[in-house]
């Protein structure tokens, strides 16, 4: 057919102007020469007849032809069943199994706009999920493609250091945060408690950074708090516009505070050395810096590649195995989703990440060689001390391990994820097994992501105006 026009809006247009004529079917197709089956199939946008039989359909209805192709359903009653019947048509509809519904004339319009609805809010979720997987993914690449190094932020870091008049030498003190907060124009107040789900809040207004009281100064979890607000002012963010941005800013502030508590000129000397004796660990790292093995971790990997001329991965991982974080630019084979990102993924059982769970100590530094389809790798993996006991791993090929304290582990496991047989039960275990298992998982989390209506963090503003507000009248 030459001419272009939606079946389904015309199909509606022609049944509303038949039945507005109180026409059936059998007379309309005798005033146009064909048989009523044939018009249905055309009503109901199955069919897409020829602009000449429009012509006679138009001329059998006493109406225009322009307005049989109108672009615009001609009810709301019409313009629900034309959108419930793509809804219907559309493979995230159809992966629901939900049994096939005609819009006959005995269902409802509320009925039809509750369908349409709810459909709608379930495919911007998607939509969204599928947005942040893309953010995600193009935040990792970004990464990957720096070798894990932000020269800016290194720069902006190294900047904020030599306001506040750090030395060098040592972890950086109290003192030093609260000169580099001051030379930003700002001031740390503690106060009893900030909402849920916050951290810390930038009160611009009267240039104070406010964290909670039972967090002190000298502790890694306020250091990091305050350092990465004053990053977000250091490095000049502004409120982000889409969710890669948002991503990328998140990235950079913690960053920044990684690169503040550890700092690139005092860490790199540290680690040249380490690596002339062969003897590098993230532990040290974390000890000669008091920060997290998690920020030492990360640290490392930022600096490995540009300074010791390692390639490197980073993970962190839950119980599970999914991944929360992860870095790799040594060829590590990642499980990823179609947009390049391991976030959210299962790593293998096999690899150290998780066999350290397995291990006798788990929460001593466990070590591990791994074959996998992409090559042998060693790898570091600290267990947190936390309700969550969370997984940190760092790891090299395995040529690389002769750097490595802990090099001559003697575990060592074989992989053949992403696509092997290593994480399914044997053929001899599922016949052994079936129908007789039934597990309790824990749901709630899961679901609860599932159906946030935005992947960003929520606050109370509510909540954090009238702190601000009651803390401004105290002062």
């Amino acid at each position: 057919m030459s001419t272009s026009f939606d079946p389904l809006i015309l199909g509606q247009r022609i049944r509303h102007h038949r039945r507005r004529r109180g026409l059936t079917l059998d007379e309309l197709g005798a005033k146009v020469g064909r048989p009523a089956p044939y018009l249905s199939l055309v009503e109901n946008g199955r069919r897409e007849p020829k602009l000449s039989l429009v012509t006679e359909i138009a001329a059998a209805l006493d109406v225009a032809v322009a307005d049989l192709l109108d672009p615009e359903p001609p009810s709301q009653r019409a313009a629900l069943e034309i959108e419930l019947r793509r809804i219907q048509e559309d493979p995230r509809f159809r992966r629901l199994d939900l049994p096939h519904l005609k819009p006959s004339a005995k269902v409802p319009d509320a009925a039809l706009a509750q369908i349409v609805g709810l459909f709608r809010a379930l495919v911007d979720e998607d939509d969204q999920a599928t947005e942040l997987r893309r953010a995600h993914g193009s935040v990792s690449r970004r990464l990957t493609a720096a070798d894990g190094r932000l020269p800016d932020v290194e720069r902006v870091a190294a900047a904020a250091l030599q306001r506040a008049g750090y030395s060098g030498a040592g972890p950086l003190t109290a003192r030093n945060l609260l000169d580099l907060v001051a030379a930003y124009g700002y001031q740390i107040d503690a106060v009893e408690v900030l909402p849920p789900g916050v951290r810390s809040v930038l009160d611009r207004r009267r240039k104070v950074v406010l964290i909670p009281q039972r967090n002190e100064l000298r502790t890694r979890q306020a250091r990091k708090a305050v350092l990465q607000t004053i990053g977000a002012i250091a490095l000049d963010h502004t409120d982000p516009d889409d969710l890669e941005t948002w991503l990328m800013h998140r990235v950079e502030t913690a960053y920044f505070a990684a690169a503040v508590l550890v700092p690139e000129r005092a860490a790199v000397p540290f680690l040249l050395a380490a690596r002339g004796d062969r003897d590098l660990s993230v532990e040290d790292l974390k000890e000669r810096f008091y920060v997290s093995y998690e920020m030492a971790a990360q640290r490392f990997t930022n600096l490995a590649t540009f300074h010791l001329g390692l390639r490197t991965h980073f993970l962190r991982s839950d119980p599970a195995g999914m991944v929360r974080k992860a870095y790799a630019n040594d060829g590590l084979p990642l499980p990823v989703d179609p947009f390049g990102s391991a976030e959210g993924q299962f790593l293998c059982r096999r690899w150290a990440a998780r066999a350290a769970y397995r291990s006798e100590d788990r929460f001593s530094l466990y070590h591990q060689y791994t074959d996998t389809p992409a090559g042998a790798f060693w790898c570091a993996t600290h267990i947190e001390a936390d309700p969550d006991a969370h997984a940190v791993t760092v790891g090299v090929p395995a040529e690389d391990a002769r750097l490595f304290r802990g090099r001559d582990t003697g575990h060592r496991q074989r992989s053949s994820c992403p696509d092997g047989a290593c994480c399914r039960p044997t053929t001899a275990q599922r016949g052994r097994w079936n129908g007789l298992v039934s597990v309790g998982a824990r749901a709630q989390e899961r679901v609860v992501g599932l159906l946030a209506s935005d992947p960003r963090p929520r606050v109370d503003w509510v909540e954090i105006l009238d702190l601000l507000d009651g803390h401004d009248e105290r002062s």
